[in-house]
């Protein structure tokens, strides 16, 4: 789907100071203070790298947060470093800067804003990407601007043709709650542009590379279709070995097998691997299940099977999980967290979501245990914050990642978390 780009292949590219020097990465606005956003905002504004980050959002709540070095997100490394690390980084509500100029000024501009999936156009809501390269546009005509949202494949070479050539993708590996160290420690650092902007997608590594703690990262420059690709097609892979190892649980639990020892003899053969194994409800969160969705809509007319068999599976085992607590007959169900992982605060999508309707459309009596929420219903089931009450009111608690502090009520606890981590 690549146009003037078609024939470029991918290439390692070994940055040097000097390409960052002559490009000049140092005022960099970053737009959206999500995961993505505020975690690639405070690496950037470390204070070695002699840079000066200005990030944005339109959410007031976590601007006032992060004016006090107080992280709106749960992730150990973001707290850490905003409340004892030298930072050059100033948060700004997005409508103040409007008629400051302050794209005017930068060298670097990331857009880190929201895509999530609409169900009703088959592809991601990219609105708030191109409004913010418009904004940008309006103040300054050539400063290098970098999507990090997660969008459709084609998208950037689009957004190229409408406005310009100095728009970039990088694709993101971040996981919820862990957003930071996974850039402070990155896989890969991948740059998604044309071949005449090499100094810049050098630049633009040597800068990545310079702000993490590893000593030697990967590097890829390609076209940017193709880094929209990766990105898409990464999560889908992960999607499909969660749907594996859930259907593996799932065999499992219905014939009274020890799933854990399957998934530990399987995961011997090396080209396996004891990683990313563990059975949950169902992939959930912000990223797996709208980019799976993104990714079938790009395969319409070109014949696939897995990518929409990896959906299905999803939504199966959700429906499986929900029947297996039914032919339980609980008189009263409690839900032990909503968030899918461990260590985050964050359960949009969570596939737990899915359970709990399925279990009220059959008549399920449900309460809820979620400090994250504030108030004292979700859902129209009842949020009970005190954990004392809610193990004792509750005669199946279902969590879809055990907690220790479920331990004291193990006999009660419905999960199919066999190895006790995210």
């Amino acid at each position: 789907m690549s146009n003037s780009d078609s024939t470029e292949t991918a290439s390692h590219l070994h940055p040097s100071s000097a390409h960052a020097a002559a490009i000049g990465l140092s005022k960099i606005v970053v737009i959206g203070a999500g995961y993505v956003g505020l975690s690639n905002a405070i690496l950037l504004a470390q204070a070695h790298l002699h840079t000066q980050v200005m990030l944005f959002d339109i959410d007031q709540n976590k601007i006032q947060l992060l004016q006090q070095n107080q992280s709106p997100l749960q992730d150990t490394e973001i707290c850490d470093y905003l409340a004892h690390k030298p930072l050059n980084l100033t948060a700004t509500m997005q409508a103040v800067i409007e008629d400051q100029g302050i794209y005017q000024a930068s060298d670097l501009v990331i857009i880190a804003t929201p895509t999530n999936y609409d169900v009703a156009s088959g592809k991601f809501d990219t609105s708030s990407v191109e409004a913010s390269i418009a904004a940008v546009r309006q103040q300054n005509a050539t400063v290098p601007i970098v999507i990090k949202s997660t969008i459709p494949i084609g998208f950037t070479d689009n957004m190229r043709q409408q406005f310009d050539n100095q728009i970039l993708f990088m694709p993101e590996f971040l996981r919820e709650g862990q957003a930071l160290y996974d850039n402070l420690y990155p896989s890969r650092i991948i740059v998604g542009a044309s071949l005449e902007q090499q100094d810049l997608a050098s630049a633009l590594m040597h800068l990545y590379q310079q702000a993490s703690l590893a000593p030697e990262v990967a590097t890829l420059m390609m076209p940017p279709t193709e880094a929209e690709a990766v990105k898409l097609f990464a999560n889908s892979y992960l999607a499909t070995r969660i749907a594996f190892f859930n259907e593996l649980d799932s065999f499992a639990e219905k014939h009274q097998l020890n799933s854990q020892s399957i998934i530990t003899g399987i995961g011997l053969d090396p080209r396996i691997g004891q990683h990313y194994n563990n059975p949950s409800f169902g992939y959930g969160g912000y990223c797996l299940p709208k980019d799976t969705q993104q990714l079938k809509a790009n395969y319409a007319g070109i014949p696939a099977n897995l990518i929409h068999a990896v959906v299905d599976a999803n939504n199966t085992r959700k429906r499986f999980i929900a029947r297996q607590i039914i032919d339980k007959n609980p008189n009263q169900v409690g839900i032990y967290r909503l968030s899918m992982k461990k260590d985050a605060d964050n359960f949009r999508d969570s596939a737990v979501l899915d359970v709990i309707n399925t279990l009220k459309q059959h008549g399920v009596s449900i309460s809820i245990y979620e400090p994250a929420l504030e108030t004292d219903s979700f859902e129209g089931c009842p949020v009970i914050n005190d954990l004392a009450q809610f193990k004792q009111q509750n005669d199946l608690i279902v969590a879809n990642r055990w907690h220790d502090e479920l331990s004291d009520v193990k006999d009660k606890v419905y999960s199919r978390d066999v190895f006790g981590y995210s």
